[in-house]
């Protein structure tokens, strides 16, 4: 008898992430997780002083942190497509036929080199997390059960704890922007939207970027 194929778990059971909300990462197991957009520097043409001082702060930046943080490089192939519309529009508008042939070299010209040599960029990456203690027996369905007898009082302090919470990591990101600013590194925190993209680039590794991320 053949075996009972096993039914085929949806993707979103794999995915931590339960929710992306005011710009915070919002995982299952209630951790948070604030992802900053990276600039970066180019070390190699830095003098010899100039690189010590970027490693002392950067040591410096580290040793100052009571909690970890992930730095990731993020690969992905540039996606062209919206800048060869912008050449298409223009092409369009142009009334000298010479000029609007050689545009529409030009756009052949990108799409065939691009289609035959990838280009890659890069993006840099900070995750500051922060994930709340739970108290082990009940964690906090056992501190919920105190208000059992009025739900807009559970309700209340539920919504009080996660303020807190977000309080708490608000406080560490602005520890790490203000230590990657002193070594001349500049961070923003991605919103909403970028979130959801860089989510989206990240589980579909196969496809072109949607549209680029990039510092604002």
């Amino acid at each position: 008898m053949a075996d009972k194929q096993q039914p085929t778990k949806p993707s979103q059971e794999f995915v931590e992430v339960a929710a992306i909300k005011d710009g915070v990462v919002r995982l299952k197991n209630k951790g948070l997780r604030q992802i900053l957009i990276v600039s970066g520097i180019n070390f190699d043409l830095k003098s010899e002083d100039e690189q010590n001082l970027i490693l002392g702060g950067f040591q410096n930046f580290m040793n100052a942190l009571d909690f970890t943080v992930q730095f990731f490089v993020h690969s992905r192939k540039v996606n062209v497509e919206k800048y060869l519309q912008l050449m298409e529009g223009r092409k369009n508008d142009e009334t000298n036929e010479l000029l609007k042939i050689q545009v529409d070299e030009y756009i052949n010209f990108i799409r065939n080199f691009v289609e035959q040599n990838a280009i890659i960029t890069k993006t840099f990456f900070t995750v500051v997390p922060y994930d709340p203690v739970v108290i082990p027996g009940g964690g906090s369905k056992g501190l919920m059960s105190l208000f059992s007898g009025n739900k807009a009082s559970a309700q209340a302090a539920a919504e009080a704890t996660v303020q807190e919470n977000l309080e708490q990591l608000r406080r560490r990101t602005e520890q790490v922007i203000t230590g990657l600013n002193q070594i001349g590194l500049r961070a923003v925190p991605l919103e909403d939207d970028d979130l959801v993209e860089l989510f989206y680039n990240l589980y579909n590794p196969q496809l072109v970027e949607k549209k680029e991320i990039a510092i604002q």
